[in-house]
């Protein structure tokens, strides 16, 4: 008999039908996925507009004589642009520590649910990060630089 203040020595189940655990794994997978292809598409992105912006400044310096205030006004508005651009490091944190999060649980969820099979290779996946959001920064004034 157990005592009236200790805890059960087993934790709580809940029985999932394969199927839906099979499901569930998989969608976590294809999420993984698509989240990998958005960080390709914002990584490609921001190195357009990178190259953009140099070939704007640049072309600025072989433009006929223009008034002074207006060049600066022009290179300090593409200036500010790029650091604003800053924004897809920060999303790319999202996106992996995201994915990595997917994914572990994805893993995690067969396991739980279908155990290892004698010979199965468990696939490696990295421990869940603790910090909940690798990124701590959530907005960007003009002008200003953060390293993260």
């Amino acid at each position: 008999m157990q005592a009236p203040n200790s805890l059960p020595s087993e934790r709580p189940t809940v029985q999932l039908p394969v199927m839906l655990v099979a499901e569930v794994q998989d969608s976590l997978l294809v999420v993984t996925h698509d989240l990998a292809r958005l960080d390709g598409l914002l990584a490609h992105t921001m190195e357009n507009l990178m190259e953009r912006f140099t070939r704007a400044l640049d072309g600025l310096d072989k433009l006929p004589k223009i008034d002074a205030a207006a060049l600066k006004e022009v290179r300090d508005a593409l200036g500010s642009a790029v650091t604003e651009l800053q924004f897809q490091d920060m999303a790319s944190q999202l996106i992996t520590h995201t994915s990595k999060v997917l994914q572990g649980c994805a893993y995690r969820l067969a396991s739980e649910a279908m155990g290892q099979e004698d010979g199965e290779a468990v696939p490696f996946v990295e421990d869940v990060p603790e910090r909940p959001n690798p990124v701590t920064q959530d907005e960007m004034d003009a002008g200003s630089i953060e390293l993260f």
